[in-house]
């Protein structure tokens, strides 16, 4: 079997066949597997979130200062480039934090493609696998290129282009973790593979991530708490993409998962 970089190396001379409906059902197929699961997971960890937040804030403001009032001068403040700049930094850090978390998901997904069982710290593998590093320099790259380019335009006072700017990025980008995780490449190859993976099909692969994303969106209807059980079909698709690609070697491209920690 071919290795990943010689499979990238395929598809950068010849192209790829990417049939939308196929990637589709797959990943529809497999996120009904891991939605419970993975809905919970996020559920629990929102929560956490949310408190840890709130109580990171009170501490440093004070409770007596949210109020209205305060809330419309945050709102109506503008952000200074230095201010714009740390905010860009801590954003890339927690991101490149957290890339392991996401790369649990999509492990969650390639057990349950394979009818294998996955537990709790499935998600968690990642923090303890040697693919750690790797996880953590690729998502920073990326969110630090994100930031620069999220400063400069609003400098020039270009806020679309931003935006523009910031989902090329993103799309582009979306097979680094897999190639990690699946392909064993390091951080900046990872990179590089995606942007020439994405390069030869880009209206396929936008319109399954811009359906994987309204997907996830679904569950803000009603009770904005069941997007926490829709945002799983953004992982299914991730891997349905990468699997419909590329061959997944299971002794490079996952840890072994009895390893898991129960």
């Amino acid at each position: 079997m071919k290795s990943t970089l010689e499979q990238i190396e395929d598809i950068k001379n010849n192209g790829y066949f990417l049939d939308f409906s196929t990637v589709f059902n797959h990943a529809f197929e497999n996120y009904k597997k891991i939605a419970l699961y993975a809905g919970l997971i996020l559920l629990v960890f929102s929560i956490l979130a949310f408190f840890l937040g709130g109580g990171l804030l009170v501490s440093l403001y004070g409770v007596q200062h949210f109020n209205e009032e305060f809330l419309k001068n945050l709102q109506n403040e503008q952000t200074s480039t230095s201010v714009l700049a740390i905010y860009s930094l801590v954003i890339a850090f927690t991101a490149a934090l957290f890339s392991p978390f996401t790369a649990g998901f999509l492990k969650m997904a390639y057990c349950a493609d394979r009818d294998e069982e996955f537990k709790f710290s499935t998600v968690f593998s990642y923090y303890t696998s040697r693919h750690f590093t790797q996880l953590f320099i690729a998502t920073l790259l990326i969110s630090l290129l994100s930031g620069l380019i999220s400063v400069l335009f609003n400098m020039a006072g270009i806020i679309l282009i931003d935006t523009l700017m910031a989902l090329a990025i993103t799309i582009f980008t979306a097979l680094t973790i897999p190639l990690i995780i699946f392909g064993d490449l390091n951080a900046i190859d990872a990179i590089k593979s995606s942007i020439i993976i994405v390069s030869k099909q880009p209206f396929t692969i936008i319109l399954l991530l811009f359906v994987a994303g309204v997907g996830s969106a679904i569950g803000l209807i009603g009770c904005c708490i069941g997007v926490v059980f829709t945002i799983p079909i953004t992982y299914s698709v991730n891997y349905a993409l990468y699997s419909a690609i590329l061959n997944i070697e299971e002794e490079n491209s996952i840890d072994s998962i009895g390893s898991d920690s129960e």
